[in-house]
C-alpha cells in the first residue's frame, strides 16, 4: 500500500478546496478563484470500450469542455476505431490504448461493457499501467470496479454506483469503499456514485483546480444543479446499503 505522502498530488497543481482547512492560510484572497490554479492544459484522457454508459463520459466532459484553454480532451479505444456505447451509438475514438499518450487526468466511465472486462487480465494490465502514473485517475459509477480489478484502488477510499456497490466491493477487497457518498476524493483517486454523479464530480474537481466560484458559473452555463455536498447520497438508503436517518 502506497503512503499518503507518497501518492499525494502536487497541492500546487491540484489547488485548494474552499472547505479545505489544511490549507486555508494559503488560499488565495475572495475573488482569487476567477483565475485558475494552473496555466497550461492538463489532458483528460477517457477509457472508452463497448457498452460504456454515455452520460459517464460526456457528462464530465461537458463541464471540463467548458474550459478549454485549461483541459484537452482525449478518447481513446482498444483499437482507434469506434466504440459503440451501451445505447449502442458509435463514438469515434482518437488513439487507441497503446498509442495513448500519458495523460494527466484519466477518466474511466462505467456501463455494462464493465462487466467482461474485469475478467481480462490484458486490459488490467494495460489499465494499470497505463494509468498509475497520471496525476489524477477518476471513474464514473462501475468505473471504480474497473479500477479495483486493475489494483488502482488498492489502499484507498472509493465509492460506486449503488445498485452495482457489492459487485465494486468484490472486486476491491483491499479498498475502503463508501457507501454513502456522491464521490470520494482520496489523494490522487476520485471516485464517484452512479451515472449523473460524474457530473457533479466534476465540478468539485474544477473547484478544486480553479475555485468553486468558477465551478458554479460552469453548473449556470449548463443549467445543473450542482450537489456540491459530496455525502449527499439519498440512493445508498435507496439500495438498502445505509439505514435511512
Amino acid at each position: 500500500m502506497a503512503s499518503t505522502e507518497d501518492t499525494k498530488p502536487d497541492p500546487g497543481w491540484l489547488g485548494d478546496d474552499d472547505d479545505n482547512p489544511v490549507t486555508a492560510a494559503a488560499r488565495p484572497a475572495p475573488g482569487a478563484g476567477d483565475n485558475p490554479v494552473m496555466t497550461d492544459p492538463r489532458t483528460v484522457t477517457t477509457v472508452l470500450f463497448d457498452g460504456f454508459e454515455p452520460l459517464d463520459v460526456f457528462g464530465p466532459l461537458e463541464l471540463f469542455g467548458q474550459l478549454p484553454d485549461q483541459f484537452r480532451l482525449v478518447l481513446a479505444g482498444p483499437d482507434g476505431a469506434p466504440v459503440r456505447s451501451a445505447h449502442g451509438t458509435p463514438v469515434v475514438t482518437e488513439v487507441s490504448y497503446e498509442t495513448a499518450p500519458s495523460p494527466d487526468i484519466v477518466l474511466v466511465p462505467g456501463g455494462r461493457g464493465t462487466r467482461p472486462l474485469v475478467k481480462d487480465p490484458a486490459f488490467l494490465a494495460w489499465l494499470a499501467r497505463w494509468a498509475g502514473p497520471a496525476k489524477l485517475v477518476t471513474s464514473v459509477c462501475t468505473g471504480s470496479a474497473l479500477l479495483a480489478a486493475a489494483g488502482l484502488l488498492d489502499g484507498y477510499r472509493a465509492t460506486s454506483n449503488k445498485r452495482a456497490f457489492a459487485w465494486a466491493r468484490e472486486l476491491g477487497p483491499r479498498t475502503e469503499w463508501v457507501a454513502r457518498a456522491r464521490w470520494v476524493e482520496d489523494r490522487d483517486r476520485w471516485t464517484s456514485s452512479g451515472v449523473a454523479a460524474g457530473m457533479d464530480m466534476a465540478l468539485a474537481l474544477i473547484a478544486r483546480m480553479h475555485g468553486r466560484p468558477l465551478a458554479r458559473e460552469i453548473a449556470g452555463r449548463v443549467e445543473l444543479e450542482w450537489h456540491e455536498d459530496d455525502e449527499w447520497d439519498p440512493f445508498a438508503v435507496e439500495a438498502g446499503l445505509v439505514p435511512a436517518e
